[in-house]
């Protein structure tokens, strides 16, 4: 099937009890047994499974092209799981320009369990394969990056990775399925934090992990989410579902507005850079076009000068909304080094701009305004 009707189909829900087209919303923490003891629908405990957890982790595996979808409370938890299935001792290496709460989690809470790590730009292959050492069991790929939008080409990364004996993933957020497919191009786990463009209205927080087999790894994973119990409620499994029948709409429209501003700021004198990857002075271009069907729907300016005249352009938006976060229907832009904190090392003078579905027009002239 073609995504649009994947997305519908992969969504869809009997129900049983009343023939409802749109699924209804299991609350239950618990289920019946028979008075046999044996278990009528596979429910146990929520935690566990639940029937509407369930039906979103089969759209995850369908549209994601893998055996095996789990979702998870955040995208956070759904990293976390992903490296916990790892063992003290074990290495990974990482993007050096990927989403803070990454190298963070690595750095601040699994290092101390003995969990090693290495940091390495991943745009440059040999760079990649110079960091492998003898106990290196994960690449975590993260392209588009997070938030200077490097790409790496996923097909070769993987294929170095398998060579070297290890598991590749690759946090396919920005891109989504619908415009980068990851298992496709080698990969053994797809990451998303969902709250982003999955849910696509700002008003959720999730994750998911797809495995590319039903295999060891995936296995794990299943274990560490049904003991840890970092799931997501009913209701946000619900919102999601919901979300996904129109994920190709929204995130198509958001590439194609975000690729016209990305061109109108390419030319801006008050810009220093622009980052976008169909944009084709982006060192990227070549693979992001390999491996990606537009551009996406996210892009970083830097503003000449600094901290002091990002921020001033950040103030003047009247279009744009100055939050944190991505991927829903409403346009934000924010300074990223303030977000990330005191130990940011992203530019003092970038914007991460995630572009939403007004009308394009009406985005360029709130940025054109806010530039002076």
């Amino acid at each position: 099937m073609n995504f649009e009707t994947l997305a519908i189909q992969s969504t869809q829900f009997h129900d049983a009890n009343a023939s409802a087209v749109v699924p209804p919303i299991y609350l239950s923490t618990t289920f019946e047994r028979e008075p046999d003891s044996s278990i009528p629908h596979g429910h146990i405990y929520t935690r566990a499974s639940n029937p509407n957890r369930n039906a979103l982790e089969k759209a995850y595996a369908a549209l994601e092209g893998g055996q095996v979808g789990m979702a998870f409370a955040s995208g956070q938890a759904a990293t976390t799981t992903l490296f916990q299935c790892l063992l003290p001792g074990d290495h990974v290496i990482i993007p050096d320009d990927a989403y803070y709460g990454t190298p963070a989690l690595l750095q601040d809470v699994l290092s101390l369990w003995g969990l090693q790590f290495l940091k390495v730009d991943m745009s440059d292959l040999a760079a990649v394969e110079g960091a492998f050492q003898p106990n290196t069991k994960l690449v975590w790929m993260e392209t588009p990056s997070n938030p200077l939008l490097k790409i790496t080409d996923i097909k070769a990364v993987a294929e170095l990775a398998r060579a070297k004996g290890a598991y590749s993933a690759c946090d396919n957020t920005w891109a989504t399925s619908v415009l980068q497919r990851p298992l496709d191009l080698g990969c053994d786990v797809s990451m998303h934090s969902a709250t982003k463009y999955f849910g696509g209205h700002s008003d959720l927080l999730s994750g998911a992990l797809i495995f590319k087999d039903n295999g060891a790894l995936a296995e794990k994973a299943r274990m560490i989410q049904a003991l840890g119990g970092a799931v997501p409620s009913p209701f946000d499994c619900w919102l999601i579902v919901r979300g996904i029948k129109t994920l190709a709409l929204r995130v198509r429209q958001q590439s194609e507005n975000a690729a016209k501003l990305a061109h109108y700021l390419s030319n801006h004198p008050k810009l220093e850079a622009v980052h976008y990857p169909f944009l084709e002075s982006h060192a990227g271009y070549d693979v992001a076009k390999r491996q990606m069907a537009s551009g996406g729907g996210m892009l970083s300016i830097q503003v000449k000068g600094g901290a002091e005249e990002a921020l001033a352009v950040k103030s003047k938006v009247k279009v744009f909304i100055r939050a944190t976060s991505l991927g829903g229907v409403e346009s934000l832009i924010e300074h990223r080094a303030t977000a990330e904190g005191v130990h940011s090392v992203s530019p003092k003078n970038l914007l991460r701009i995630s572009v939403g579905l007004e009308h394009v027009d009406d985005l360029i002239a709130d940025l054109a305004q806010a530039l002076g």
